[in-house]
């Protein structure tokens, strides 16, 4: 990782970064904790992410964009809301140089709020 110590939490993930780049991780971290107050924190593929019922949702830091994964399915509106944004691979590029969606980050981490819950409670049915 450039011979950067891997962050052990997201505090020292976001401290490593520029301070424009901090602030927008700083909010960006909220409103997913504001999205998802039972969310638990973690470090996990050396980012940050947010889990409830598995993983709801990474996101990082890179020269011209902020990364949020994984890809959104399931919601046909917030899928074209978020259009312009997508990457190769469904994952999410936002531009540093442009305003940051927050309110589209809050409806995609709700969306998979729900959706995670439902996984859990079908598999518990199966059980």
């Amino acid at each position: 990782m450039n011979g950067r110590a891997i962050p052990r939490s997201i505090d020292e993930y976001i401290a490593g970064q520029p301070a424009k780049v901090r602030a927008i991780l700083t909010r960006i971290r909220r409103t997913i904790a504001r999205a998802a107050p039972a969310a638990q924190e973690k470090i996990s593929y050396r980012m940050p992410a947010f889990t409830l019922n598995g993983v709801l949702v990474y996101f990082a830091a890179f020269k011209a964009h902020i990364g949020l994964y994984p890809p959104v399915r399931g919601d046909a509106r917030l899928e074209k809301a978020l259009a312009p944004y997508a990457g190769a691979k469904g994952n999410l590029r936002l531009p540093l140089d442009q305003p940051m969606p927050y309110d589209l980050i809050r409806r995609l981490v709700k969306l998979r709020v729900r959706q995670n819950l439902g996984k859990a409670l079908r598999r518990g049915k199966k059980r």
